[in-house]
């Protein structure tokens, strides 16, 4: 009907699956499979032709193709089965042109947060953490690992109490309640969703810190004041490749003189900042997060350092990811059908896949994660920073 054969087409490919097309045939494409994949009528076969992890994707959030067993073998099995088609790794090189207005990137942050605070509480942990979490060792609890996470950005931004603390982007509330509870700070975060402005507001009551914290709905272009430590976690990816000067350079505004600032992102591991190849980059974009471009640590550095900022340390947490990561694509397996019943079948298996795919994504260093320290210096020769990095590992 389609001029291939999807059996002959696949052939050569080495995966850890079994294939089972709709007239009953399978072959399997290792002699060990831990997988299955059905293809269920002749127009899903259309993946095959020249598959790519965008249009596997698609078809399996279709409903058109169908995986059975362990989800890592399936993400195996879609690299494998898009690297076939000869594509390389990276794809489309240099920043996209004017994508980031104020009322575009409120949309993209709506279409990626606001699917409901139900459907995030399903798999991450107790305090809602959606950002890289922190292991000292390989039995450590997902919950101990973001509490980790949480003191090891105070530790480094040296929090005391009584200074004033800013986290933008700062999701459901977690650092700013940390930070103003156990360092005794007054804290302010910022964000663009309106599901985690007001579920974060209701915790920061619920805990009787009101006092001392505060969410606000608001871009960072827009926010003013004037803070001693401004973190921010997970929220970059999301400014896009042009606007980074705009971003650091408004966060500088918003540092006192002397002050710390921490910048905790994905990063790409393609020096040319080209998005993700093979499908993958298109299917974030299309699917998860519009709008998202990563750079590389290269590009963070210099843009940092054309705002101003004085970089001290740069950490490596691209392997703390890929854990993180795990945790959460097992507790989303263990949840699958109440994650379809808080969304919808579609984004269930939308999320299915990304959050395992993101897991292999790091495991394989296609992208990684980095914390970036830096301080606001005006004057010649002053800096707050102490001389040696002991403190920050004590």
């Amino acid at each position: 009907m389609f001029g291939f054969d999807p059996a002959k087409r696949l052939g050569h490919v080495q995966a850890p699956v079994r294939v089972v097309l709709w007239d009953g045939r399978d072959f399997a494409l290792s002699d060990s499979p831990s997988a299955t994949l059905r293809v269920k009528h002749p127009g899903a076969a259309l993946a095959l032709r020249r598959p790519s992890l965008l249009s596997l994707a698609e078809a399996y959030i279709e409903g058109d193709i169908d995986f059975e067993g362990d989800i890592g073998a399936a993400i195996r099995t879609a690299e494998a089965l898009s690297r076939s088609t000869g594509d390389g790794l990276f794809g489309r090189s240099g920043p996209r042109a004017a994508l980031h207005t104020r009322r575009g990137d409120r949309q993209a942050i709506a279409h990626h947060y606001d699917v409901s605070n139900e459907f995030y509480a399903l798999w991450l942990d107790s305090r809602m953490v959606y950002s890289c979490a922190y292991f000292h060792s390989e039995s450590d609890t997902l919950a101990q690992a973001q509490v980790q996470k949480l003191d090891h950005i105070c530790h480094k931004l040296r929090l005391e109490p009584g200074d004033r603390f800013l986290d933008v982007g700062c999701g459901w509330g977690a650092l700013v309640m940390h930070a103003a509870r156990a360092y005794g700070v007054n804290a302010t975060g910022i964000t663009l969703s309106e599901n985690q402005y007001r579920l974060a507001n209701e915790r920061i009551r619920a805990a009787g810190l009101q006092d001392q914290c505060r969410v606000l709905l608001e871009d960072y272009r827009d926010h003013h004041g004037t803070y001693d430590r401004v973190a921010s976690v997970g929220m970059f990816e999301h400014v896009g490749l042009k606007n980074l000067p705009t971003y650091f350079q408004c966060v500088r505004r918003l540092l006192r003189e002397g002050g710390a600032f921490l910048n905790h992102g994905i990063t790409t591991s393609d020096t040319g900042n080209r998005s993700l190849g093979l499908g993958a980059g298109e299917f974030i974009d299309r699917h998860i997060f519009p709008r998202g471009e990563l750079p590389h640590l290269h590009l963070v550095v210099k843009e940092m350092s054309d705002a101003d900022f004085e970089v001290h340390d740069v950490e490596t947490l691209r392997p703390h990811y890929a854990k993180t990561l795990s945790h959460w694509s097992a507790n989303f397996e263990a949840r699958l059908a109440e994650a379809s019943a808080a969304s919808s079948e579609r984004i269930a298996r939308t999320w299915r896949l990304y959050l395992a795919g993101c897991a292999h994504a790091f495991e394989q260093r296609w992208i990684s994660i980095h914390q970036v320290l830096a301080t606001k210096e005006t004057q010649p020769g002053r800096s707050e920073m102490p001389l040696t990095r002991d403190w920050m590992y004590r």
